[in-house]
């Protein structure tokens, strides 16, 4: 690990989907303080500090730092963990640092998120004088119009606010620098991963225009605006800005909840949501999202040899019930009742005769429910 590693806090499964989360100049990981938490309920999220924000090291960077450089510095934390390849969502610099990788390196991000941010900031010269004024008179002058900049009128976060008077001003300034020499316009049709742009209504920062610039030029992006909201909405308006970042990560959810309908049935699906309770839910999402979408997405296998292999294991473990869904499943799939029977006999050799007995017993059930159905296809019958 080195001296120059972002600090950071993980929160969720270890074996969750990375999803690393960018603040805004001046804020710490607090930024996602409302969001963060209902994230780690389906991700292993990991929220990072800006260099001289929250303990972050301030000489981790100098005066004339790029984005570029900052998003070394978040792949950087990103390998010191074990991630390879993550989801990622950021507030205004933190958007650019995003950007930045979505355009080059793109084998990294499964997926972006840009949250009142933009593709370039305004030009140089806003950015250039700010960083002077911090380097002459230090963070107080700038501090004095953080609820103006970040917040519609009324309206404040204050442990945001002292965030902002406790960072490095050498390591602020030279985030200014960044944003001065940021303007990535004429490579974003590159980006490819999936895109989601987020613009607060009010932001006088990165106004909804900047948003639909970016939402424009890449391909099959998606622009939510969000009434009422200034430049840090994810502090404003946490619910809004929760409820779009999760229909944008949870791809894999709804990939695997169309193949969990095509090899179970909607029958069966159906009835399994209906007995969903606040209890079980995240279970639920854990099955849809890792078994259904990502293993019996995985093209490496056919589902007819899928379903072998899952039928040989319920098997050998007694999960009858599970066992009876899956016979049905494997019919659904397009196996044969002869192969299904070979199936088993191959377990009765490897997982023994009593396991492949009571099988049988089950197997038999399942097909007799499905020629009383009189058309020999797969029965619907509750299980």
């Amino acid at each position: 690990m080195t001296a120059n590693l972002l600090t950071h806090r993980a929160e969720g499964s270890p074996t969750a989907p990375p999803l690393l989360l960018g603040p805004s100049l001046g804020t710490s990981y607090a930024l996602w303080d409302r969001t963060a938490p209902e994230l780690s309920t389906s991700h292993r999220v990991v929220r990072w500090n800006l260099p001289g924000h929250g303990g972050s090291p301030a000489g981790a960077i100098g005066p004339g730092v790029t984005v570029a450089d900052l998003a070394a510095l978040v792949l950087e934390l990103a390998d010191s963990l074990g991630i390879g390849r993550f989801a990622y969502a950021g507030v205004s610099l933190g958007g650019a640092v995003g950007l930045h990788l979505a355009v080059h390196h793109p084998e990294r991000l499964s997926s972006l998120a840009v949250i009142c941010s933009s593709a370039h900031f305004g030009g140089a010269k806003p950015w250039e004088e700010r960083a002077e004024l911090v380097r002459r008179e230090g963070l107080g002058p700038v501090v004095a119009t953080a609820d103006a900049r970040w917040f519609t009128a009324g309206f404040t976060v204050p442990e945001l606010v002292e965030d902002h008077r406790d960072a490095d001003p050498g390591a602020y300034a030279a985030c200014c620098d960044a944003l001065a020499a940021f303007d990535i316009r004429d490579r974003l049709a590159s980006i490819t991963v999936p895109t989601l742009l987020i613009a607060g209504r009010e932001d006088p920062a990165t106004p909804p225009a900047h948003l639909r610039e970016i939402a424009d030029a890449v391909r099959g992006a998606t622009l939510v605006e969000i009434p009422g909201a200034s430049h840090l909405a994810s502090a404003q308006c946490p619910e809004a800005v929760l409820t779009a970042l999760r229909a944008h990560f949870s791809g894999d959810a709804r990939r695997g909840m169309e193949v969990r309908r095509q090899v179970l049935g909607d029958a069966h699906v159906d009835r399994a949501q209906a007995r969903q309770s606040p209890f079980t839910a995240r279970f639920q999402d854990f099955i849809s999202r890792y078994a259904w979408g990502e293993i019996w997405t995985d093209t490496t296998l056919t589902r007819r040899e899928r379903s072998m292999i899952t039928l040989t294991a319920l098997v050998a473990h007694g999960h009858h019930d599970e066992l009876a869904m899956h016979v049905r499943a494997a019919r659904r799939g397009g196996l044969t009742p002869e192969e299904i029977g070979a199936v088993l006999l191959q377990t009765a050799v490897y997982c023994g005769v009593p396991a492949a007995n009571a099988a049988f017993a089950v197997a038999q059930r399942v097909l007799a429910e499905e020629t009383a159905d009189g058309d020999g296809s797969p029965s619907h019958a509750p299980d």
